[in-house]
């Protein structure tokens, strides 16, 4: 593989090494090896292997995770997205995609419906 500094679109058959600074827009298909520092926007699909590290989930708060106008129910929900509930101490699963989707905590007890 190439080394090289660019900007603008860029498309790659052979991969690239060394660093990336800045946005990425798109798919990104393949492994993805060393750090990823800031926010992944979309779907990671595959497995993340953190040997040193650590993986931060969204948080709310019990009041936050009840609101149907909050941001964590309004933005980027889908079934399954997972926040650690800041109040209690726990884990909450969306059971939908809508706001007004139901939050269950990860051992399927204690439903929380946003109003």
């Amino acid at each position: 593989m190439a080394s090289t500094t660019f900007s603008g679109p860029v498309t790659s058959t052979n991969g690239f090494i060394g660093a990336v600074t800045g946005n990425i827009t798109g798919n990104v298909t393949g492994n993805v090896t060393g750090n990823v520092t800031g926010n992944v926007v979309g779907t990671v699909t595959g497995n993340v292997v953190a040997t040193a590290g650590y993986i931060q989930l969204r948080t709310a708060t019990t009041a936050q995770i009840a609101d149907i106008t909050n941001a964590v129910n309004t933005t980027g929900k889908v079934a399954g997205t997972i926040v650690f509930n800041t109040t209690l101490g726990t884990l909450k699963i969306a059971t939908g995609a809508t706001a007004a989707s139901t939050w269950v905590n990860a051992d399927g007890t204690t439903a929380v419906t946003p109003a």
